[in-house]
């Protein structure tokens, strides 16, 4: 829930490891970083990348000098997965995706990040042959045709496949589809609950776009729908109208009431709506599908499966099991001085009574911490 809430944005750097296990990565693998860092890469794959490297965020103040130090980082990035994964190489979306962790985290923790969400999160997604990719298509389509009939009716009546609008948003997590204090908010939600996420920002974009009758008169071809899928007003955009929790029916197969608040975790798609629907579409796969077959078994559902798979994978080999935790401390308020209790002229009663003398016998008194001013003989 504080997730979903938004991580602050001072805590991101600490957070964001910590959800997705590129700590535990970065612990267990050493000076791995370093060294394929500071190893010569592939030429094709550096000069791929070398060309694609100004057009990740352009204007933002880390990535406006190629000789900043965002590009070399950046490049640095990207450069040891293609040595780190070599049968999967360089993928053009990992490139906004690596951009925006860059952002927030050191080159070696950045790094470890899009380790774990290429492999860990969206395995399947960035390699040769995206086969993942092709099935979430289908997937989504599938939620697209039980949630909102009539849009997805419409969708396919003007031939607008989700392949043409769908990779862009998930392949680069939203990065360059969302204002980015909302890329942030649903990166948040995205490493602490996993891929459904992607799925009920998708669902509630094509919501926005084409959820009313007016909206949907307005694209009768293929060009207008997709422009309309691209062309969202802003103002629902923002983050909190965007991100904000609306209680909603659970996933049933009835359509959704699209006059209703459109916010994002208003969906309530769970883990095993989702397995349960990416079962029924891999059944319906056709054996001479190109690409290897998509395993989606190997995805795990957000940061909670992640810890207890990476605390099992250490139990097997005999480490430590380590809780992650994030100690804020906050800011010590300085204490007003403490001053001296006001006596003159006022009366006590009963504390000037007992003669000076020796001290009374009776059960000692309990030690105590500091005097009161109750208990101060004169």
């Amino acid at each position: 829930m504080q997730c979903r809430k938004g991580i602050p944005s001072a805590l991101r750097a600490r957070c964001w490891p910590l959800l997705c296990g590129a700590h535990i990565c970065q612990k267990n693998n050493p000076g791995t970083y370093q060294e394929l860092a500071e190893a010569p890469g592939d030429p094709q794959w550096m000069e791929t990348i070398g060309r694609d490297l100004h057009r990740q965020f352009p204007l933002h103040e880390m990535f406006v000098s190629p000789q900043g130090h965002g590009q070399q980082g950046l490049l640095h990035v990207l450069k040891a997965y293609t040595l780190y994964r070599p049968e999967q190489g360089y993928c053009q979306a990992q490139g906004p995706v690596a951009a925006v962790l860059l952002m927030h985290l050191p080159p070696e923790e950045a790094f470890w990040c899009l380790v774990q969400i290429c492999e860990v999160y969206l395995p399947g997604y960035y390699g040769p042959h995206m086969e993942a990719v092709r099935l979430d298509a289908e997937v989504f389509m599938a939620l697209l045709r039980r949630l909102l009939p009539h849009v997805h009716k419409h969708l396919q009546q003007v031939g607008v496949g989700p392949l043409l609008y769908l990779p862009e948003w998930f392949l680069c997590l939203f990065a360059r589809s969302l204002p980015f204090p909302t890329v942030l908010r649903v990166w948040d939600a995205f490493l602490s609950e996993g891929a459904k996420v992607l799925f009920r920002v998708g669902l509630t974009l094509v919501r926005l776009a084409l959820g009313t009758a007016e909206q949907r008169r307005a694209c009768p071809g293929l060009l207008e729908t997709l422009g309309a899928l691209r062309a969202i007003s802003p103002t629902q955009l923002q983050e909190e109208v965007f991100m904000s929790q609306f209680p909603v029916s659970a996933l049933r197969p009835t359509k959704l009431n699209t006059n209703s608040s459109p916010q994002v975790h208003g969906l309530v798609l769970s883990e095993r709506d989702l397995q349960r629907e990416i079962k029924a579409q891999l059944a319906q796969l056709p054996d001479s599908a190109p690409g290897p077959p998509p395993r989606p078994q190997a995805r795990l559902a957000g940061a909670q499966a992640i810890f207890e798979a990476q605390q099992l994978a250490g139990a097997q080999r005999g480490a430590k099991p380590e809780v992650p935790r994030i100690v804020v401390q906050p800011p010590e308020e300085p204490r007003p001085p403490r001053r001296k209790p006001q006596t003159r002229g006022k009366t006590f009663h009963g504390l000037l009574t007992r003669a000076r003398g020796p001290p009374l016998e009776g059960p000692p008194r309990p030690q105590r911490s500091s005097t009161s001013f109750l208990d101060t003989r004169f």
